[in-house]
């Protein structure tokens, strides 16, 4: 028989993923950004990856919004989908050589992230979420237009 979480443990459970994933992917981020993106770059450009200085600025750039938008669960979709990108990236560029462990600069913590991100794009991020709050003030909206539709009985 199929079972899974539902109502609040599965949301909160949600949000907690949500929490973790992000406070992994803003340290990553941040950690680039501290070491500035000119350093992220020769790196980048060390590992072989192509255009480097585009390519570290774009990392940066989709590791801060991708989080923001998974914290938030706002249409998170998409962002996260470029967050995938980037991880897919660093295992061919980075980690894939090295085996799965992350004490030997693996694979696994990256393979963690994307195995995350794409089940929290599967589920959707839950109820606490910006996405759910949007989607209540919808409802309440269309509940109005179809009651401001309905004809008048007399």
């Amino acid at each position: 028989m199929y079972r899974s979480l539902s109502g609040t443990p599965r949301d909160v459970a949600l949000l907690i993923a949500r929490v973790v994933l992000v406070v992994v992917m803003v340290a990553h981020a941040w950690q680039k950004l501290s070491h500035g993106l000119s350093d992220t770059a020769v790196v980048f450009a060390k590992f072989g990856i192509p255009l480097a200085i585009a390519a570290a600025a774009f990392t940066i750039v989709v590791e801060f919004v991708a989080s923001a938008a998974i914290l938030l669960g706002l249409k998170m979709t998409v962002p996260a989908s470029f967050l995938v990108f980037v991880m897919a990236g660093a295992i061919v560029f980075v980690h894939g050589r090295n085996g799965i462990f992350v004490a030997e600069k693996g694979w696994e913590l990256v393979g963690v992230i994307i195995v995350g991100t794409l089940a929290l794009m599967a589920s959707g991020p839950g109820r606490f979420s910006v996405d759910h709050l949007l989607d209540r003030v919808q409802q309440k909206r269309m509940q109005e237009i179809m009651r401001i539709r309905q004809p008048i009985s007399v």
